[in-house]
């Protein structure tokens, strides 16, 4: 069988722990018997980036910033204990985090619904795209552990030497503190990657933020979008059918819940990130949603939206036998190699992300599945390791 040819490479991000198994494995069993694969390889597994003092990932974005469509593996972030664990210089930054910066892009993720698997919410019936900002927040912190007593102050030094301080606390023994920042352009980019999106699927749109609290950081973002819709999108909202609105996240919230779906709900960096798997897991599985960055200059990043599974790893490296389920990281693969296929103008590739997809769900319809899936699944389900549901999707892939 000829392979199915590429023109330009995708941007590799590897990974860590049970993902990076499962990685190679995609690879092996469901791509390079059908495409002749040309990628960029990063290295972005934890003992990689402490070696490479973390450079290897700023490296990783900019080769997408480059080529245009990168794939990514899950990463550990580092806390105490991962930094003793590995023997770590110093607790790096999330790897997510450092790449969003750089593309400055809008996370878009979305549930992958089988048959089978009804969601725990039993009012929804279509999925519910989460648009998470991808700048700032928590993800780009500082942070310092308070020793006793003293006055912890906001200082902004401009320019021109001018300074802007607020009081933050009066702290009368230990604690701890930290600082956030965000950015009127990547709020603003955030803003019309949103109103885009929800133009190109024709789906309402639902922003929320505490900005009652939050009167001035929450209050800009809401701000902003609501500059942007009225100057740029209320017409073509308008024309699509379509709507836009602003809401408190704890109605939204309650609203999502009540819903049935079929709506997108941007939400803050981190916001966006718990909300995500909410959503995820009240679908079916945290390894059901596919995730893309989007940045405003066009560049595109797949990757799976849950982390490394630790837990299977282990079990994994003791000889165990485990049914972790790849199906989030197929379709990060197969998101990403569609797209290079529109970018460069390659039917055969497209087709091929068409039929992985179609063969990897066809696999769960006919019963066979990871365990986790076995559990939910309404019907008779067949529960195999992680290696023999590859395989299966593998049989029925086609030429």
């Amino acid at each position: 069988m000829i392979k199915i040819q590429m023109k330009t490479p995708l941007v590799e991000m590897d990974g860590d722990e049970m993902t990076r198994i499962l990685w190679k494995e995609i690879k092996e069993i469901l791509i390079a018997p059908w495409v002749d694969l040309k990628t960029e390889y990063y290295d972005l597994g934890l003992k990689h980036r402490d070696e490479t003092d973390d450079r290897v990932t700023v490296e990783s974005a900019e080769a997408t910033l480059k080529y245009g469509v990168a794939v990514k593996c899950a990463t550990i972030t580092p806390n105490a204990q991962r930094v003793e664990e590995y023997g770590l210089k110093e607790m790096w930054k999330s790897p997510n985090g450092t790449i969003r910066a750089i593309l400055d892009g809008t996370v878009f993720r979305a549930p992958i619904l089988v048959d089978g698997v009804r969601p725990t919410v039993r009012t929804w019936k279509k999925p519910i795209t989460i648009a998470r900002h991808a700048y700032g927040d928590v993800y780009r912190n500082a942070e310092i552990r308070i020793p006793g007593a003293g006055t912890a102050e906001l200082v902004f030094t401009g320019a021109d030497g001018k300074e802007i301080r607020q009081k933050v606390f009066d702290f009368k023994g230990p604690g701890v503190l930290q600082g956030m920042h965000n950015l009127d352009g990547s709020i603003a980019s955030f803003a019309r990657s949103c109103f885009n999106y929800a133009l190109s699927v024709k789906q309402d749109l639902w922003f929320s933020t505490k900005d009652t609290i939050s009167k001035t950081y929450d209050h800009r973002f809401k701000d902003i979008f609501a500059e942007i819709y009225e100057a740029e999108f209320k017409a073509a909202f308008e024309k699509a059918g379509i709507t836009y609105f602003y809401t408190l996240i704890d109605d939204a919230v309650a609203r999502v819940v009540r819903s049935e779906g079929g709506f997108i709900w941007a939400c803050k960096n981190y916001d966006g990130d718990v909300m995500s798997d909410m959503i995820a897991t009240a679908f079916g599985s945290l390894a059901m949603m596919t995730s893309v960055l989007v940045s405003p200059n066009g560049q595109f990043e797949y990757e799976a939206a849950h982390g490394t599974v630790t837990r299977h790893y282990y079990r994994y490296l003791k000889g165990e036998e485990t049914s972790t389920n790849p199906v989030a990281t197929i379709f990060a693969w197969s998101g990403a190699l569609r797209k290079r296929g529109e970018k460069d103008g390659l039917a055969d590739l497209q087709a091929f992300a068409d039929r992985l997809e179609k063969a990897t769900l066809d696999t769960i319809g006919a019963g066979i599945m990871t365990k986790d899936l076995a559990l939910l699944y309404e019907g008779a389900a067949k529960s195999v390791n992680s290696r023999a549901f590859l395989q299966a999707i593998a049989e029925r892939i086609g030429g």
